[in-house]
């Protein structure tokens, strides 16, 4: 049996969590959750996933700083922000901290698989 994509779903919404959670579990991939960015870096530590999906407006962590803690790695995992941050300049800074797609909340669920299938296809990890 092919190994499972495992993706980390990082936002403060329980119900966002939860929903994500079931269509990508429905889509094939191991999922795991976490609710603020300093959750999500020890998560990604333990559980080294192959792509974040993740929030940037957060308690505790945001995830500017997961993504700026992210940058300075050398294997890392692939990140789609998913946010309600609409702004071009919002979109070009998660890029520049290492962000591999950007989509706006909300959007079509079944849109969220085929961007994870994409950055998986660029590869696991940068180097």
């Amino acid at each position: 049996m092919p190994v499972r994509p495992k993706v980390l779903i990082v936002d403060d919404e329980p119900d966002v969590l939860l929903t994500l959670r079931m269509i990508l579990d429905d889509e094939g991939f191991d999922t795991a959750l976490a609710a603020d960015g300093d959750t999500a870096l020890r998560r990604i530590d333990d559980e080294q996933p192959d792509v974040v999906l993740l929030d940037l407006m957060m308690p505790v962590l945001d995830g500017w700083y997961v993504l700026a803690e992210l940058a300075g790695r050398t294997r890392r995992p692939r990140v789609v922000v998913c946010s309600a941050k609409s702004a071009p300049a919002d979109q070009q800074r998660a890029r520049d901290l290492g962000a591999d797609e950007y989509l706006t909340k909300p959007f079509e669920p079944e849109h969220l698989a085929t961007v994870i299938h994409g950055v998986l296809a660029r590869g696991r990890s940068r180097v």
